[in-house]
């Protein structure tokens, strides 16, 4: 596939995380309409149909709180999340003061002690609006495995950045 200057600057507009994917997108559509060249148009046409809705903000007034959980990657190996989510979705325990305009934007691990993915994942959503981090009651109870011993300082580098942090989900 031939890419124009004009359609490989268009392309750059993608965030890094998903060029690749929307690069490959783009061509599989033009090789579709039987076309070799590819256009800026063609970029603004697969950014259009596969990522603007995340880009899209309600009216104002409308605006949710929008919240991300952050989980222990050792936990995550047993467990998929169903708990925090269907706290979530029922509003209970820690999300029992949010209302109906609320919206999940992120749900990762930490990347492992001690907890180097959070900082940066946190970065990536604040551009998103992000209100809410929810540090996941696996990183807070002790149980079947032990508390993080990180906690605390992933809080503090949380809230450094100006985002409410609070402790826990389902327990």
């Amino acid at each position: 596939m031939k890419w124009t200057i004009e359609a490989e600057e268009e392309l750059k507009k993608v965030p890094a995380f998903v060029r690749r994917m929307a690069k490959k997108a783009v061509e599989q559509q033009v090789r579709k309409s039987g076309r070799n060249e590819i256009t800026a148009d063609d970029v603004r046409a697969g950014r259009e149909r596969h990522i603007s809705f995340i880009e899209k903000q309600k009216p104002s007034g409308e605006r949710p709180t929008r919240i991300a959980v952050v989980r222990c990657d050792i936990v995550a190996e047993v467990c998929p999340g169903v708990a925090c989510f269907r706290a979530f979705h029922e509003r209970h325990c820690h999300f029992s003061t949010y209302g109906d305009n609320t919206e999940i934007i992120g749900f990762f691990t930490c990347g492992g002690c001690p907890g180097r993915r959070v900082s940066r994942l946190v970065e990536r959503l604040e551009p998103h609006g992000l209100d809410v981090v929810h540090l996941s009651s696996c990183m807070m109870l002790e149980g079947d495995y032990p508390r993080c011993p990180h906690r605390k300082q992933i809080k503090k580098s949380i809230e450094a950045k100006g985002i409410r942090v609070v402790e826990g989900t389902h327990h």
